[in-house]
């Protein structure tokens, strides 16, 4: 079984499902108590973790605090990949998933401000040999009228990003970056980027203004899909802490 398959079971949402087949399984096999207890408790963990103010607060807690940026705490911008869609038959190929469209319009808003330098990091290239960064450069420059300086195309993790990314910038000279990503997801990447030597702005998307009504407390597909983002996240800085101890060097 490959990485991404265990992955995939113990992510949300076929974690959650698991405590409910186990109590259906054990009514089944004549416990009716211990299975009634599990598959109720399989469906209220259910029910909480999918509503918007329990998976938005949870979200939240994994975000560095709002900044400000004024355009002259750094002088290039990095945007990180969060995957494509390897064919999208309208556009004739392969496109940015929302996750990473949203960091290409914060970065080319920020570049358009402050006429700050792009890099752009990610690979994965798909069958037709296309990285993630190729399919950023292009959306970039092509429909948000942003050209991309640097473009990193080998990296598969966030890890690797800095690694791959680092070498690049340095050899422009350039030592101060704003880091683009989701806002949850930089407590685990700015490290990355600062154990190389960079001096690194957060620069995070994704900051929604909180809001509570009747609805926040009902299960959604968005509720779940934050959920998912948390677990995602925290599972990748587990992994970052034990990889650390077994490899010190970051190697």
């Amino acid at each position: 079984m490959s990485w991404r398959w265990l992955a995939e079971w113990i992510m949300p949402p076929l974690v959650l499902l698991l405590p409910i087949l186990w109590g259906v399984g054990s009514m089944r096999r004549g416990n009716r108590r211990r299975g009634t207890w599990l598959a109720v408790g399989g469906l209220a963990l259910f029910w909480i973790v999918s509503t918007p103010w329990v998976s938005s607060f949870l979200l939240y807690q994994l975000m560095p605090p709002y900044r400000n940026l004024q355009g002259n705490e750094a002088d290039a911008i990095v945007i990180l990949s969060a995957g494509t869609i390897r064919n999208r038959l309208e556009y004739g190929g392969r496109v940015p998933k929302i996750l990473t469209l949203e960091r290409i319009r914060y970065g080319a808003w920020l570049a358009r401000r402050w006429h700050k330098p792009i890099l752009v990091s990610g690979g994965g290239p798909g069958r037709s040999g296309v990285s993630e960064s190729q399919v950023m450069k292009s959306v970039l420059e092509n429909e948000f009228g942003v050209p991309v300086r640097w473009i990193e195309t080998r990296s598969r993790t966030t890890r690797e990003n800095a690694l791959d990314s680092v070498p690049l910038l340095k050899a422009a000279g350039i030592t101060r970056i704003y880091l683009v990503s989701h806002a949850w997801h930089l407590n685990r990447a700015v490290p990355e980027f600062e154990r190389l030597g960079m001096t690194v702005v957060p620069a995070g998307t994704g900051y929604d203004e909180k809001s509570i009504n009747g609805f926040s407390f009902l299960p959604s597909p968005s509720g779940l899909q934050n959920f998912y983002y948390f677990c995602h996240e925290v599972l990748g800085r587990v992994w970052y802490i034990w990889l650390d101890r077994i490899k010190p060097d970051g190697s």
